[in-house]
């Protein structure tokens, strides 16, 4: 059910919890300058600053891609450079979340999701999300589409909070045989097809079967998102036609909506750090 007062509330912390996201991008960005780390704008963060030159007017989060293998290096890295306040979420160090996507969290400030589980512990504050991106087999897409499908919803399936029941116990072998029957399914491809022309997320990531050329990607070029300089995608265009097709369509006014459920872009006012 809609309540006006709630939607009126988000729209009033919009711009400070973008403001706030776009600093924890500024020091993801120090940290991978320092330390030779790619990432790049993705998804639609990357059409905001194409299509509006920052964020998506009703956007309130940021999405950055890295290789996996740099996203290695900047889980190691990140928890020591990152600036107090700042919290770095894996799928490793915080599973009660489920999500698989790292994120770095923003502490002072609270940011509910409709996904979000209030009976888990894990830290619900802003936060820019960073996919990890894999190189892809030259295969058709409509196969790479099928199998990625299959893996990213049957991984959904599994690990989402289940209650007992016959339903329950029937999808969990269902899903179980579909997830392997998809990844052995998928090794086979990767075994028999070159591996050097796509690269794109990972396969739980991947419901759509978006592929991306390599040299659509890399070398990475710069872009303008709020007036500061990001990296970004070799081709912007093609980049983004691959996951929304007419991208530069403004959509209609029903489907300008923001996210989040709440938004509270900061918890101490003026003080951004607390001492344990």
């Amino acid at each position: 059910m809609n309540n006006p007062y709630l939607e009126k509330y988000k729209e009033q912390q919009l711009r400070v919890c973008q403001l706030k996201q776009l600093s924890i991008l500024e020091e993801i960005q120090r940290i991978c300058q320092k330390h030779h780390i790619d990432y790049w704008l993705d998804g639609g963060t990357l059409l905001g600053a194409v299509r509006h030159g920052g964020f998506i007017p009703w956007d309130d989060d940021i999405d950055i891609a890295m290789r996996q293998e740099d996203m290695d290096r900047f889980i190691s890295i990140a928890p020591a450079e990152l600036r107090e306040g700042l919290f770095l979420q894996t799928p490793q160090n915080v599973p009660q979340s489920k999500e698989p996507i790292v994120k770095v969290r923003d502490l002072n400030s609270f940011y509910v999701e409709g996904s979000d589980n209030f009976a888990a512990d894990y830290q619900k504050g802003l936060y820019v999300d960073i996919f990890p991106m894999i190189n892809y087999p030259s295969a058709p897409r409509k196969l790479v589409k099928h199998v990625t499908l299959g893996i990213s919803k049957s991984y959904s399936i599994l690990h989402k909070a289940h209650y007992y029941s016959l339903r329950s116990f029937a999808e969990f072998f269902w899903f179980g045989a579909k997830y392997l029957l998809c990844k052995f399914l998928w090794r086979i491809i990767c075994a028999v097809r070159p591996m050097d022309a796509y690269i794109s997320n990972i396969l739980i990531n991947n419901g759509y079967g978006i592929m991306h050329r390599q040299d659509s990607v890399f070398p990475l070029g710069t872009i303008t998102f709020e007036g500061k300089t990001f990296r970004a995608p070799a081709n912007p265009d093609a980049y983004l036609t691959e996951i929304y097709r007419n991208y530069l369509e403004i959509p209609p006014k029903e489907k300008q909506k923001i996210h989040s459920v709440f938004i509270m872009p900061e918890l101490i006012h003026g003080q951004e750090n607390i001492q344990d």
